[in-house]
Protein backbone atom coordinates (compact mmCIF):
# COMPACT_ATOMS: atom_id res chain seq x y z
CA UNK A 1 0.00 0.00 0.00
CA UNK A 2 2.69 2.59 0.90
CA UNK A 3 5.00 1.74 -1.90
CA UNK A 4 1.71 2.30 -4.23
CA UNK A 5 1.44 5.57 -2.69
CA UNK A 6 5.11 6.41 -3.50
CA UNK A 7 4.97 5.27 -7.19
CA UNK A 8 1.44 7.44 -7.39
CA UNK A 9 2.73 10.52 -6.14
CA UNK A 10 6.04 10.10 -7.91
CA UNK A 11 5.28 8.55 -11.75
CA UNK A 12 4.82 12.05 -13.21
CA UNK A 13 8.05 13.37 -11.90
CA UNK A 14 10.47 10.21 -12.45
CA UNK A 15 8.72 9.65 -15.71
CA UNK A 16 9.24 13.56 -16.77
CA UNK A 17 13.07 13.11 -15.96
CA UNK A 18 13.56 9.94 -17.81
CA UNK A 19 11.76 11.52 -20.94
CA UNK A 20 13.96 14.44 -20.89
CA UNK A 21 16.62 12.18 -20.98
CA UNK A 22 15.93 9.96 -24.08
CA UNK A 23 13.28 11.87 -25.70
CA UNK A 24 10.78 8.86 -26.65
CA UNK A 25 7.40 8.31 -24.84
CA UNK A 26 7.82 3.86 -25.06
CA UNK A 27 11.71 4.42 -23.76
CA UNK A 28 10.90 7.14 -21.18
CA UNK A 29 8.46 4.44 -19.86
CA UNK A 30 10.68 1.83 -19.35
CA UNK A 31 13.31 3.22 -17.99
CA UNK A 32 10.73 4.91 -15.41
CA UNK A 33 9.72 1.25 -14.73
CA UNK A 34 13.34 0.46 -14.04
CA UNK A 35 14.12 3.32 -11.83
CA UNK A 36 11.15 2.35 -9.36
CA UNK A 37 12.71 -1.00 -9.19
CA UNK A 38 16.23 0.45 -8.24
CA UNK A 39 13.84 2.98 -5.94
CA UNK A 40 12.29 -0.30 -4.30
CA UNK A 41 15.80 -2.14 -4.14
CA UNK A 42 17.68 0.84 -2.34
CA UNK A 43 14.18 2.30 -0.01
CA UNK A 44 16.51 0.89 3.18
CA UNK A 45 19.45 2.89 2.20
CA UNK A 46 17.26 6.34 2.39
CA UNK A 47 18.26 8.51 4.73
CA UNK A 48 15.23 9.40 6.54
CA UNK A 49 17.04 13.03 7.44
CA UNK A 50 17.25 13.63 3.60
CA UNK A 51 14.28 15.40 1.53
CA UNK A 52 12.37 12.13 -0.28
CA UNK A 53 12.16 14.31 -3.31
CA UNK A 54 15.55 15.34 -3.51
CA UNK A 55 16.33 11.65 -3.13
CA UNK A 56 14.08 10.31 -5.78
CA UNK A 57 15.06 12.86 -8.66
CA UNK A 58 18.72 12.11 -7.89
CA UNK A 59 18.10 8.66 -8.29
CA UNK A 60 16.12 8.79 -11.65
CA UNK A 61 19.17 11.42 -13.03
CA UNK A 62 21.89 8.76 -11.97
CA UNK A 63 20.16 5.87 -13.57
CA UNK A 64 19.37 7.75 -16.94
CA UNK A 65 22.98 8.89 -17.17
CA UNK A 66 23.97 5.40 -17.18
CA UNK A 67 21.14 4.38 -19.62
CA UNK A 68 22.63 7.06 -21.86
CA UNK A 69 26.29 5.84 -21.35
CA UNK A 70 25.07 2.43 -22.24
CA UNK A 71 23.23 3.12 -25.15
CA UNK A 72 25.86 5.22 -26.20
CA UNK A 73 28.69 2.31 -25.97
CA UNK A 74 26.14 -0.05 -27.90
CA UNK A 75 26.02 2.73 -30.37
CA UNK A 76 29.77 2.82 -31.05
CA UNK A 77 30.35 -0.51 -30.74
CA UNK A 78 27.66 -1.22 -33.49
CA UNK A 79 29.75 1.56 -35.55
CA UNK A 80 33.09 -0.14 -35.44
CA UNK A 81 31.23 -3.63 -36.19
CA UNK A 82 29.74 -2.30 -38.84
CA UNK A 83 31.79 -2.94 -42.74
CA UNK A 84 31.22 -0.03 -44.19
CA UNK A 85 30.85 -1.89 -47.44
CA UNK A 86 28.08 -3.70 -46.62
CA UNK A 87 26.30 -0.29 -46.27
CA UNK A 88 26.85 0.49 -49.84
CA UNK A 89 24.09 0.64 -52.47
CA UNK A 90 24.30 -2.35 -55.27
CA UNK A 91 23.35 0.13 -57.82
CA UNK A 92 23.66 3.32 -57.43
CA UNK A 93 21.54 4.44 -60.13
CA UNK A 94 17.74 4.70 -59.96
CA UNK A 95 15.58 3.57 -62.50
CA UNK A 96 13.30 5.53 -64.69
CA UNK A 97 9.74 4.82 -62.36
CA UNK A 98 12.19 5.62 -59.22
CA UNK A 99 13.09 8.61 -60.26
CA UNK A 100 9.88 9.54 -61.58
CA UNK A 101 8.69 8.52 -58.01
CA UNK A 102 10.76 10.75 -56.48
CA UNK A 103 9.95 13.82 -58.42
CA UNK A 104 6.22 13.49 -57.60
CA UNK A 105 6.91 13.09 -54.05
CA UNK A 106 9.25 15.75 -53.88
CA UNK A 107 6.43 18.15 -56.23
CA UNK A 108 4.12 17.29 -53.64
CA UNK A 109 6.27 18.27 -51.03
CA UNK A 110 6.74 21.50 -51.91
CA UNK A 111 2.92 21.75 -52.49
CA UNK A 112 2.46 20.62 -48.94
CA UNK A 113 5.03 22.96 -46.96
CA UNK A 114 3.30 25.86 -49.16
CA UNK A 115 -0.13 24.94 -46.87
CA UNK A 116 2.15 25.01 -43.99
CA UNK A 117 1.53 28.97 -41.73
CA UNK A 118 5.01 30.17 -42.18
CA UNK A 119 5.84 29.99 -38.86
CA UNK A 120 5.30 26.41 -38.97
CA UNK A 121 7.31 26.23 -41.96
CA UNK A 122 10.37 27.51 -40.98
CA UNK A 123 10.71 25.84 -38.55
CA UNK A 124 10.35 22.53 -40.71
CA UNK A 125 12.42 23.81 -42.93
CA UNK A 126 15.63 24.48 -40.70
CA UNK A 127 15.21 21.65 -39.09
CA UNK A 128 14.59 19.08 -41.33
CA UNK A 129 16.02 20.30 -44.72
CA UNK A 130 18.79 22.61 -43.31
CA UNK A 131 19.49 20.17 -40.37
CA UNK A 132 20.36 22.99 -37.82
CA UNK A 133 19.73 22.32 -33.87
CA UNK A 134 17.21 23.51 -31.74
CA UNK A 135 19.38 25.60 -30.27
CA UNK A 136 20.43 27.34 -33.88
CA UNK A 137 16.74 27.33 -35.00
CA UNK A 138 16.21 29.23 -31.53
CA UNK A 139 18.78 31.75 -32.09
CA UNK A 140 18.11 32.37 -35.54
CA UNK A 141 14.48 32.49 -34.99
CA UNK A 142 14.82 34.70 -31.29
CA UNK A 143 12.21 31.91 -29.58
CA UNK A 144 13.28 29.79 -26.73
CA UNK A 145 14.04 26.12 -27.64
CA UNK A 146 10.51 24.69 -26.59
CA UNK A 147 8.91 27.17 -29.29
CA UNK A 148 11.04 26.03 -31.32
CA UNK A 149 10.35 22.27 -30.94
CA UNK A 150 6.50 23.08 -30.49
CA UNK A 151 6.30 24.44 -33.62
CA UNK A 152 8.55 21.53 -35.57
CA UNK A 153 6.40 18.67 -34.01
CA UNK A 154 2.99 20.84 -35.07
CA UNK A 155 4.71 21.69 -38.52
CA UNK A 156 5.63 18.05 -39.06
CA UNK A 157 2.21 17.00 -37.87
CA UNK A 158 0.45 19.38 -40.21
CA UNK A 159 2.97 18.87 -42.90
CA UNK A 160 2.25 14.92 -42.72
CA UNK A 161 -1.66 15.60 -43.11
CA UNK A 162 -1.31 17.67 -46.11
CA UNK A 163 0.51 15.21 -47.69
CA UNK A 164 -1.98 12.48 -47.15
CA UNK A 165 -4.03 14.80 -48.76
CA UNK A 166 -2.42 15.43 -51.77
CA UNK A 167 -1.52 11.39 -51.81
CA UNK A 168 -5.25 10.65 -52.21
CA UNK A 169 -6.10 13.58 -54.40
CA UNK A 170 -8.26 15.69 -52.07
CA UNK A 171 -8.55 19.36 -51.78
CA UNK A 172 -5.78 21.05 -49.92
CA UNK A 173 -7.20 23.56 -47.25
CA UNK A 174 -4.06 25.81 -46.72
CA UNK A 175 -4.03 26.82 -42.58
CA UNK A 176 -4.07 30.53 -42.73
CA UNK A 177 -4.78 33.11 -39.73
CA UNK A 178 -8.11 34.93 -39.50
CA UNK A 179 -10.07 32.48 -41.89
CA UNK A 180 -10.33 29.15 -43.84
CA UNK A 181 -9.91 29.24 -47.63
CA UNK A 182 -9.89 25.77 -49.22
CA UNK A 183 -8.18 25.69 -52.67
CA UNK A 184 -8.87 23.31 -55.23
CA UNK A 185 -7.96 19.80 -55.95
CA UNK A 186 -4.15 19.68 -56.95
CA UNK A 187 -3.17 17.65 -60.17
Amino acid sequence: MAWETIVRQNWRKVFNVAYKFVGKHDEAEDLTQDIFLKIFKALNTFDRRANFQTWIVSISRNLCIDHYRSVRKERQTMARDVDMTDLQPASSERGPYAVAEHQDLRALLRIALETLPTTLRTAVVLRDLQELSYQEIADRLRLPEGTVKSRINRGRIELAHQLRRLQEKQPVRPRRRGGSRRSGVIE
